[in-house]
């Protein structure tokens, strides 16, 4: 897949509530052929920055389903509100994006913060991915392709450097044990989903956007929001069978667990 973007079905993407979610929406809508169907999946639907995307969005028209990942409920919910929508084609691709951080350092670190941020990093994407696997596996079939990429059947899970043992980046400007805990979690998650879930031809695969909020220092990430969006989504539509379970940077290059 050259300069075509990333061409898919139907596309379910967490965390529409800021930054990167709200990027990468605007980026799956602005694809020379983008999804039929795409749902935003937020916390507050009535935000006023997702407000603006839908309102400069002719077609598709993305639908907001509520979705808090904490919640199975909300997920299930969410999930029905697909199904109305694709039907026995099924869901072709799932970006679990939702995310938090709190700043910490190994002195100031704190059993409730790594609680709270390994739900919403970690438990989040499992049961997310638990709830849409029905859709997924709909869509692998469906698809009529034998080859796994991310227009056939997909789960991607936004992970970050920060969550790779092997490299253990940028220790000096944020310890953040609670996030980095948590993301090398997602990426344990990310290789048990792509051995369950590869026979069923379901893609599963860690990115790095790069794009982590507070910004790291200088030159360490892409310089804006619009280049890491553009790299995940170039890297996405370039996913095949050979990257199941591995990880990935904004820039296309495979990163070290």
């Amino acid at each position: 897949a050259g300069m075509e973007g990333l061409s898919v079905g139907s596309v379910l993407l967490t965390g529409c509530d800021g930054g990167l979610g709200l990027g990468l929406l605007k980026g799956l809508l602005e694809q020379p052929s983008p999804p039929r169907h795409i749902f935003a999946a937020c916390l507050d639907p009535q935000g006023k920055h997702l407000a603006r995307i839908m309102a400069t969005s002719l077609s598709p028209k993305p639908s907001c389903p509520l979705a808090d990942v904490t919640d199975p409920n909300s997920i299930k919910a969410a999930v029905r509100k697909v199904q109305a929508e694709v039907g026995s084609a099924g869901l072709n691709l799932l970006i679990n994006n939702s995310g938090t951080t709190r700043r910490s350092t190994l002195a100031t670190e704190t059993a409730e913060n790594m609680s709270l941020v390994y739900t919403t990093n970690t438990i989040g994407p499992l049961q997310t991915s638990q709830a849409f696997l029905p859709l997924l596996k709909e869509a692998a079939e469906a698809a009529g392709q034998r080859e796994m990429s991310c227009s056939r059947a997909a789960i991607i899970n936004i992970s970050s450097i920060l969550g790779s043992i092997e490299v253990a980046e940028a220790w000096q400007e944020r310890q953040d044990i609670c996030y980095r805990c948590s993301k090398a979690a997602l990426n344990m998650l990310t290789k048990c989903l792509a051995l369950e879930y590869g026979s069923s031809g379901i893609l599963c695969v860690s990115v790095d956007p790069g794009h982590v909020t507070p910004p790291l220092e200088q030159g360490m990430g892409p310089v804006t929001l619009e280049e890491s969006v553009r790299g995940v989504l170039q890297l996405l539509a370039q996913l095949s069978a050979t990257n199941n379970g591995t990880f990935w940077d904004w820039r296309g290059q495979r990163l070290p667990w």
